[in-house]
């Protein structure tokens, strides 16, 4: 590879950077491809390691790297479409949903999830974990609170833990009858749990899909999806759930 020196520009270094980077991520990488050393890309392109750091994170955060433990810096893959639409009429759980159940547990929710469901800020709530697998890779995972007012005939059924008690737990809460949803999505940072089930560093780059059921003219669930910034875009539509789109071509939900 040859040398390529940055000359005076008007825009902060780091964000030219990003632009000389593309293009050689464009014509010199393949997907998956790992990335020289910071020290030997720094050297490269004439730059501090803090700017060449700099323009690397803002690759990071557009989906065009991957940063992994153990191995590097690498090329990404082209995002997935997260396609968020509008179904009004399916609980967790139901129909084609392409969520699995992982875990289920009783615990108090944060304070937020307490407020949303209209709960004490001790009184534990069933949490749902699940996780959203494409081409074997997890891409997502999901927090499902359900207070035990949605699913009150939970006590009899005989299944204390693992991903037997998260089914039953959302067969019973099938068991009302869904009034609305509404979503709201915001970027977020991902924290330890979520950052080690998405095979991803804490503090990285990650989509909040916060999902309110309503029952009974009520919250009767709550549901917060985080995704991976980096192979995930939010597409809008009326197609109703959360689809993952792998092309123009190719979708699977």
């Amino acid at each position: 590879m040859g040398t390529t020196q940055l000359e005076s520009v008007p825009e902060p270094k780091y964000w030219h950077l990003k632009t000389v980077l593309t293009e050689a991520l464009d014509s010199e990488f393949s997907v998956g491809e790992i990335l020289p050393n910071e020290r030997d890309l720094a050297a490269r392109f004439g730059v501090a390691r803090a700017t060449l750091r700099q323009a690397l994170e803002q690759l990071e955060l557009e989906g065009r790297l991957q940063r992994r433990r153990g191995v590097g810096t690498t090329v990404a893959p082209p995002r997935m479409g997260v396609a968020v639409g509008s179904e009004q009429h399916a609980w967790p759980g139901a129909g084609d949903d392409a969520w699995q159940a992982v875990d289920s547990e009783q615990s108090a929710p944060p304070a937020a999830v307490a407020r949303a469901l209209e709960t004490g800020s001790d009184e534990p709530v069933h949490v749902v974990r699940r996780s959203r697998m494409s081409h074997g890779q997890r891409v997502a995972t999901d927090l499902l609170y359900i207070p035990a007012s949605s699913v009150p005939d939970l006590s009899a059924i005989d299944a204390p833990s693992g991903a037997a008690r998260a089914r039953a737990v959302l067969r019973e809460l099938q068991r009302l009858e869904l009034e609305g949803q509404d979503r709201a999505v915001e970027l977020g940072s991902a924290a330890a749990d979520d950052a080690k089930d998405l095979d991803r560093l804490p503090g990285a780059p990650v989509l909040v899909v916060t999902t309110r059921f309503f029952a009974a003219g009520r919250t009767a669930a709550l549901s917060v999806a985080t995704y991976r910034a980096d192979t995930c875009r939010l597409t809008f539509g009326d197609s109703g759930g959360v689809e993952i789109h792998h092309g123009p071509e190719q979708r699977a939900s």
